[in-house]
Parts: C-alpha cells; structure tokens; sequence
C-alpha cells in the first residue's frame, strides 16, 4: 500500500477537509483529491461519505484510520527514541498529571526545570482522565494512584493526604473549629463528591458533610479550592503539599484528614531509554527529596 497515499488519507481523515488537509500538507485540493481516489480503486471500497459540510468516513474509513493513527504513534516513538541517542536533552515531552497536582506542585517548579534543559519542550496535559501511555497520548504519567497499564515502568514518589487548611484572616473572624461537628458553624470548600477526585478525598468530603455544614462552595479541583481558601471564604479540603508554597495556611482539625493517597511516576518501557524522560524523573525526584527535607524541619521546629 502506497505510504504517501495513506499520509494524505491520514490529514483528510484529521481534519475532514480535503482543503484543509491540502494547506497542511501543502498540496493542492486536487491533488489531495487525486490521491484519496486513487487510494479508493486500490481498496475497492469507499472511505469517505461526502457532503457540502465536509468529509465523514465510512465504517472501512474508519477501520484504516485507526490503521494510520497506530502507525502515527509508532513513527513518533521511532523518532523521539532517536532523537534520545544524542547526549543533550531536547524536544518535546508530553507530561500528563491531574490539574490539582499540576497546578498546584508541579508547575511551579517547571523553572528549575527549564533553567537546566532550555531546550525541552514541555506539553503539560491536566485531566483526571487517565491518558494511554502505551498508545502514547503522553510520554510520562504522574498519577495518584498506581497505573494499572501493562508495559510501563512506575516509581513511588511519595504520598499525600487530603486535609482541611482556611487563612489566618478566616479563622480570625469566624473562629477556630475544635471539633468536626463544629464544621456546621463554617463553609466548606471542596471538590464536588460526584466530580473526579481521589477516593481518599473524596471519603474525607463525604465524612465532612455528615455535619450539616452551613454553607458550601464546591470547585471541581484543587487549584479552584485553594483560590477560595486564600481568598478568605471558608475552610477548604486540600492536598498537603500546598503548605510548602502557602505556608501561611492554618491548618485545622488535625485528627481529620485522609487515608495516605500514594503519587507515582510512569513511562513506557520503550522510553527506559529516553534522555527526556530521564531528566524529567530526575527532576521531580530532587524536588520531592527537597519536600521532604522542608517537611521533616517543619515537623522537627
């Protein structure tokens, strides 16, 4: 099969336009066309339903396109591998972790980062979704929980917990809670229970909201919570990492707090190799080694 007929079928198929496709490709609508048909009479089949919105594939269009798509991803995993043989760190490396913790810890500490490396190009993806890493949707995986995707090599990094921390100036007007029943008598800020979280998170919310609480603001992440905590409107659930870079944040209700929720670090067994990757790991290592250092003076003052 023809590859360059399956390049063009591949950017058609990506952005439903032959138009489009050819602009990207810098190829003329007609050729672009030419090819598509050409590649149809070697099919015997038709890959396109076409109508004066664009381009739709058939059910075979389809099939070849997830064909092309896993074809993509390996060239692109050919590529960064030999792009890794040379002894500087360089291109892009797509990191996937969850907004609260990347928002909250990893972001600002990127600097250190790029102070070492100018040359990386770091795509920073955050969702709760988990991305496929053996189908490359990224290169390297922070998680809150071990991965459960074959072919990957993980390492602990550390664990959290979800605790409850309001501002000085909070406090100072609306009184320390002593006990969680008194949670009644303030607003709670926190992750929505139905929204995608933890689940060491999620129980503490839960147990939280057994006290009648009085008034609610539900975020759904942790950047969101820390914003309203900071801004001096209630007591909010948050991770407790946020002290190192807020540690004006009063924690409270100290015997309340979540089940230890373990942070892990994953990449593809065929990025074991990956100079990228590697400066990234070692990275995020020294700097969790840097937390537990602040963590230990803390708790030893």
């Amino acid at each position: 099969m023809d590859w360059d007929k399956l390049r063009i079928f591949h950017a058609v198929a990506d952005v439903g336009s032959l138009t489009h496709a050819g602009d990207k490709l810098n190829l003329s609508q007609s050729a672009v066309s030419r090819q598509i048909r050409g590649l149809e009479e070697q099919l015997n089949t038709n890959l396109f339903h076409r109508h004066a919105r664009g381009l739709i594939l058939t059910e075979q269009g389809e099939l070849l396109f997830d064909a092309t798509t896993a074809m993509n991803k390996r060239l692109d995993t050919a590529a960064a591998r030999i792009r890794d043989s040379e002894e500087e760190v360089f291109g892009e490396l797509r990191v996937t972790t969850t907004t609260g913790f990347g928002t909250l810890w990893l972001a600002p500490r990127l600097p250190k980062l790029y102070e070492k490396y100018p040359d990386l190009k770091v795509d920073l993806m955050l969702e709760e979704r988990v991305l496929d890493l053996p189908m490359r949707e990224a290169d390297v995986a922070i998680r809150m929980k071990e991965p459960s995707q074959a072919d990957l090599i993980r390492k602990r990094l550390m664990t959290v917990r979800m605790c409850l921390y309001a501002s000085p100036k909070y406090l100072a007007e609306n009184g320390t809670p002593q006990l969680i029943e008194d949670m009644s008598d303030h607003r709670l800020i926190c992750q929505n229970t139905n929204s995608d979280q933890v689940g060491a998170g999620q129980n503490l919310v839960q147990l939280l909201m057994m006290n009648d609480v009085r008034s609610l603001l539900t975020v759904n992440n942790y950047f969101g919570v820390l914003q309203g905590v900071l801004h001096d409107l209630g007591i909010g659930v948050l991770p407790d990492y946020v002290t190192q870079d807020f540690p004006d944040l009063v924690q409270v209700l100290q015997d309340t707090e979540s089940a230890d929720v373990p942070v892990f670090l994953a990449y593809p067994e065929e990025l074991r190799q990956s100079k990228r990757v590697s400066a990234f790991k070692d990275f995020v290592q020294d700097e969790i080694i840097s937390y537990r250092k602040l963590l230990r003076e803390k708790e030893n003052r």
